[in-house]
Formats: structure tokens, sequence, C-alpha cells
């Protein structure tokens, strides 16, 4: 298994295909790429399974506490394994305002040392500073409770923008 990086490293760069809900109702559909973030904060936010409990509590959370990350000038990207067309209809089911990625060959994962035998993938979330470098991290060993924004805040506070 690839180690994870650490606190102050370079995350190693990446795209992956993924969409969000437009407020049109539509769902665009693209590419995001890594090294386009530095400008600001981000979020990774991995989970194992659309529509499943705990994933979906988890980011109904988020999207739901969007204009909170949004004071620190930071987006949140979640992903896992499932391809686009799942990420949609979870999306639109839930009204998930985030980008969704879809890693389905489990690279990226693979890369932040997050894939798991059986599950697939590690429930765990990233905090990438504006420079690419590991701010914090958190992984979860049985993904069953996630990290709340409430958290995620604590940690972006250095980054306040206004």
């Amino acid at each position: 298994m690839t180690l994870s990086p650490r606190k102050g490293e370079l995350v190693d760069d990446f795209t992956l295909p993924g969409g969000v809900l437009t407020p049109d109702g539509g769902f665009h559909r693209g590419e995001y790429w890594l090294r386009a973030e530095r400008r600001h904060p981000l979020v990774l936010a991995f989970y194992p399974l659309d529509d499943t409990a705990v994933c979906t509590k988890q980011l109904c959370s988020y999207s739901n506490d969007l204009d909170a990350l949004a004071e620190t000038g930071t987006e949140i990207w979640a992903i896992s394994p499932q391809n686009l067309d799942s990420h949609e209809a979870f999306a639109r089911k839930h009204g998930l305002r985030m980008p969704l990625l879809s890693d389905t060959d489990r690279v990226v994962a693979h890369s932040l040392g997050i894939t798991a035998p059986g599950i697939g993938v590690r429930r765990a979330v990233f905090i990438i500073a504006p420079d690419g470098t590991l701010h914090w991290k958190h992984i979860a060993l049985l993904g069953a409770t996630f990290q709340n924004t409430g958290t995620l805040t604590r940690h972006l506070a250095r980054f306040r923008t206004g």
C-alpha cells in the first residue's frame, strides 16, 4: 500500500472526471485538475459508495454547509470510485451542490494511501493548502463516521478570506 502524504508535503497532481449540479437543473461534466486549484484551499472528501447511509449523510452535510466553507475561500470535491452516471443520480436525488469526481480505477485513492481490501476506498478527508501541500488529513479506519463541517472549518480557519 502506498503511504499517505504527510503534513507539509506536496500532494501529487491529478486529473479526474467529475460533475456538478448547475443552478438551472443540469449536471455539468468536466475534468478537475488539482493543479488548477492552487490559488485557494481545497478539501478532498473521499467516500466509498454513492447513495449509502453514511456517505449520503456526509455529503448532504457538506453540501448544506458549503457557505461556511466558502468563507475560508475553500472548495470541496467529493471523490469515490463510481462513474459519472452514478454521481449524477446521487447528486440529483439529494441536491448535492459540490463536484462529485470519479476515481473509477482508484488511482488517486491509491496515490493517497487510502485504498483498502473489501471496501475499495477508505473514507478520508484531505485539506490541500493553496501551495499544493497537505495541510491536514483524516483517514477513517472503519468509515462508519465522518469529519463534520465544524472540524473542517476549524482546520481551514487559517485560510479565512475577508
